[in-house]
């Protein structure tokens, strides 16, 4: 039993007929806007809502009032991207399964710090790994391991802020860098705020 290989080119358009590039309908646009505007709204609310009257604990602790599901949502939604949720499919369609391994990878690697340093943290009445380098060593130590993960985070932003504009790039036709601009004012507005 024999197994035919096609040879012949792909056919190509004929003068008569263009590819065409899907764009955005009006819909689209007006929900996309929303969403854009809805993000901001969501931030100013609760910005004007208690501007001034948070202590540091509150905005970056929840007072430690906070149950285990919503701190469990939160990490879910810190550890997702752009770059996760376009790059992980492309990633297991090019090379398979093998990607799973990292998920256990995750698994296990979680395991240490939930067990190990997040009880020691707590205790102390931490909120970043910061405070505690310069309880350990000194502050030279903390500012050294800040402006470390500075650097490293404005790497990171740039490339999770390209990818969704590269994404509405090819959907929409808007500028890609003028996609970039829009997206990373209001993702700074917003956490600024």
């Amino acid at each position: 039993m024999s197994v035919g290989v096609s040879t012949s080119a792909p056919l190509s358009p004929t003068s008569g007929t263009s590819v065409g590039m899907s764009t955005f309908s009006i819909m689209d646009y007006v929900v996309f806007v929303l969403l854009l505007v809805l993000s901001l709204a969501i931030g100013l609310y609760h910005a004007c809502r208690g501007w001034g009257r948070h202590t540091v604990g509150e905005l970056l602790m929840a007072d430690r009032k906070m149950g285990c599901l919503p701190v469990a949502l939160s990490l879910l939604a810190t550890f997702q991207s752009a770059v996760a949720i376009l790059g992980v499919p492309s990633e297991i369609y090019r090379f398979g399964t093998q990607y799973w391994f990292l998920g256990c990878c995750y698994f296990l690697g979680l395991l240490i710090p939930a067990h190990i340093f997040i009880p020691v943290f707590y205790r102390l009445h931490l909120t970043s790994a910061y405070e505690y380098l310069e309880l350990r060593f000194n502050k030279t130590v903390r500012v050294c391991g800040t402006v470390t993960f500075i650097f490293q985070m404005v790497i990171y932003m740039g490339v999770v802020l390209y990818a969704p504009s590269l994404a509405l790039n090819a959907v929409t036709g808007f500028d890609l860098w003028l996609s970039v601009l829009a997206l990373g004012i209001v993702c700074t507005v917003y956490t600024a705020l």
